[in-house]
């Protein structure tokens, strides 16, 4: 681009600035300016907010659920093993499923090893430190 057209274009861009400035402070309020959330002096006091929906900031919200009880703990632990005694029912009800199922297509089960034991005599020397 020529020169010239650049520094028409560019004085354009100035010129809409320092405009924008100016109509800026002019149309400014006068000394009447105020933080957000500050009352207009001589404006009338807000109404209440009528929230049926909303929760009171009580302790619980900020510091936590209270520790549980005594009777809170028994019945969990009640809970917890009533579902343990569920599971290991469902468990065998299914081994015995599978049993029964292994039985009705002719499958062995596979013959149970006894644990290998190491001799009394075993005088073998500890496994070395690896040394870094």
């Amino acid at each position: 681009m020529p020169r010239r057209v650049l520094q028409i274009v560019a004085s354009l861009i100035g010129l809409a600035a320092v405009s924008a400035f100016a109509l800026g402070i002019i149309n400014a309020p006068q000394r009447g300016g105020r933080l957000p959330g500050a009352k207009a002096p001589g404006a009338p006091a807000a109404a209440a907010i009528d929230a049926t929906d909303a929760t009171p900031l009580v302790d619980e919200r900020i510091e936590g659920p209270p520790p549980p009880t005594p009777e809170e703990i028994a019945a969990a632990k009640a809970k917890e093993e009533e579902a343990a005694r569920k599971k290991a029912e469902e468990e065998a009800e299914a081994a015995a499923a599978q049993a029964a199922l292994d039985q009705a297509l002719g499958n062995t089960p596979p013959p149970t090893l006894r644990p290998v034991t190491p001799p009394a005599g075993n005088t073998a020397p500890p496994p070395e430190e690896p040394i870094f």
